[in-house]
C-alpha cells in the first residue's frame, strides 16, 4: 500500500469520527419518565450533560469539559409553549434548569428541550417523554407559604427532604408527600428588591392519608382567623414550633387546609323538557320606547359651538384689522426728518441692488455729502436727494483749509 492510499484512508476515518461519536453519545437523546397524577414532578436539566453533547470527544481525549453558560428553552412537541401544569425555571446561564409541576390528568406528553451554548452558540436537543398515570389522590392536603425561599432553591431533592422532615413534625406523621411547589410570583406576589435578605417566597403543598394534626386544626379556629384579618402578629400555637432551619419557617396566616373527602354537592341537573312550547297566548312583543325630541341636544352639540366659533372669529378680525392705525395716520404722527431718513434708507437699498449688476455706474447719491466743507453751502433736507442718518455739523476749522 503506497503513501497516497494510506493518506486517503486516514482522512476517511477522521471524517467518520464525528458521525460515530454522535451516534455513540446520543446527540438527540430521549428520556422517558413515568409519574403519578397529583404528585410533584421535577426534572433537573444538567449543564454537564448538554456540554458533553456539544463536544463529545473532548472529555475522551483531554479528560475535561468546558463550563460554558447555557440557556434552556422547552416546549411541548408540536406547540410553542409548555403544558399548563409544567413550568421551567433557570435563574442564570451558569445554573442548571428545572422542569417542575403537578400533572392533573393521565396521559402522555412529549417535551422538547433545547440547550443553547452562549460561548459557541451551538444547540443541543433532548426529548423528554412524560407519562402520567392515574393514582388515588391524597385525601388531606395542606398548603404552606415559606417566605424565605426561592423556587429554584427548593426544587433539588435534598432541599425537598429538609422541608418534608420539618412538615412531618408539624403534621405528626411520616407518611407525607409533596404534592406541588409554586412560585409566589405565579400567585400574584410582588417582585422583591434585589437586596440580601429579600426572597420571592414559595408555596409548598403536601398531602397525607392521615387527618390534620391539632396544630394544623388551630388554623381553622375563629380566633386565628380574626388575628389574620386584623393583620396582627400571629403567635405560633404552643408546641407547634417545628422549623429546625429558619428558612423553612412558614407564614401561618397563609396556611390553607383541604379536605378532599368532603365533596361539595353537585348542582342539580337541568330539567329536560319536551322541546315544544306550551299552548297559550300568542307572542306579545315589547312596546316601542317613547319618542324623544333631539332638537335640544342638537342645539347644545352643534349650534352653541358654532356661535362661539363665529364670535371668536369676529373678535380676531377686529383685533387684527380694526385696531390698526394705518400708514397715513402713522406718517402724520412721525417727525419729517425721521420720515425722510426712513424713505432714504429704502431708496439707498434699492439703488445698491440695482448697481450690483452694473459696476460701471456712477457713484450713488447716498455717498454725496450733505454740505460742502470748502464753501459751507448747505442743502435743504427736503430738497436734497441724500441725507445721512446723522446730521453733520460745520467744521470749525473749515476756514483754515486752502481754497
Amino acid at each position: 500500500m503506497d503513501f497516497k492510499t494510506q493518506t486517503y484512508i486516514f482522512s476517511v476515518r477522521l471524517a467518520l469520527c464525528p458521525v460515530v461519536a454522535a451516534s455513540l453519545f446520543g446527540a438527540s437523546a430521549e428520556i422517558k419518565v413515568t409519574i403519578p397524577v397529583g404528585r410533584l414532578f421535577t426534572y433537573e436539566l444538567m449543564r454537564e450533560t448538554f456540554q458533553n453533547d456539544f463536544e463529545p470527544l473532548l472529555k475522551l481525549y483531554t479528560g475535561q469539559l468546558y463550563d460554558d453558560p447555557m440557556i434552556f428553552k422547552c416546549n411541548k412537541q408540536g406547540f410553542p409553549d409548555l403544558p399548563e401544569w409544567l413550568r421551567l425555571v433557570q435563574r442564570h446561564p451558569l445554573d442548571n434548569g428545572f422542569l417542575y409541576g403537578m400533572p392533573t390528568s393521565p396521559g402522555k406528553t412529549t417535551i422538547e428541550i433545547y440547550a443553547i451554548n452562549k460561548r459557541s452558540y451551538d444547540t443541543a436537543r433532548h426529548t423528554l417523554v412524560i407519562k402520567a398515570v392515574a393514582e388515588k389522590m391524597l385525601p388531606y392536603q395542606a398548603e404552606f407559604f415559606i417566605p424565605l425561599r426561592e423556587v429554584e432553591k427548593v426544587l433539588p431533592s435534598s432541599v425537598q427532604d429538609e422541608i418534608k422532615q420539618d412538615l412531618q413534625k408539624l403534621w405528626s406523621t411520616n407518611a407525607l408527600e409533596i404534592v406541588n411547589i409554586t412560585n409566589a410570583l405565579d400567585r400574584g406576589g410582588r417582585v422583591p428588591l434585589p437586596l440580601a435578605g429579600h426572597f420571592e417566597g414559595v408555596y409548598v403543598k403536601v398531602g397525607s392519608e392521615r387527618y390534620f394534626s391539632k396544630c394544623l386544626q388551630r388554623v381553622l379556629t375563629v380566633e386565628h382567623q380574626k388575628q389574620c384579618k386584623a393583620e396582627a402578629k400571629v403567635k405560633v400555637p404552643g408546641g407547634c414550633s417545628f422549623c429546625n432551619i429558619p428558612s423553612n419557617c412558614i407564614t401561618w396566616c397563609k396556611t390553607a387546609l383541604f379536605d378532599l373527602t368532603k365533596k361539595e354537592p353537585a348542582p342539580p341537573a337541568p330539567t329536560v323538557g319536551s322541546g315544544i312550547l306550551e299552548a297559550g297566548e300568542g307572542f306579545d312583543p315589547p312596546e316601542s320606547p317613547p319618542s324623544r325630541d333631539f332638537f335640544p341636544d342638537y342645539i347644545v352639540t352643534v349650534i352653541v359651538p358654532l356661535i362661539l366659533t363665529i364670535v371668536l372669529c369676529l373678535l380676531l378680525v377686529y383685533i387684527m384689522f380694526g385696531r390698526r392705525e394705518g400708514v397715513a395716520k402713522r406718517n402724520a404722527r412721525t417727525n419729517n426728518i425721521q420720515l425722510y431718513h426712513h424713505h432714504t434708507i429704502h431708496g439707498n437699498a434699492e439703488e445698491l441692488r440695482s448697481m450690483a449688476a452694473n459696476r460701471s455706474a456712477s457713484p450713488p447719491l447716498s455717498t454725496l455729502p450733505m454740505f460742502n466743507s470748502r464753501t459751507g453751502e448747505r442743502a435743504s433736507p427736503l430738497q436734497s436727494d441724500s441725507i445721512p442718518l446723522i446730521m453733520a455739523q460745520q467744521d470749525p476749522y473749515s476756514d483754515t483749509l486752502p481754497r
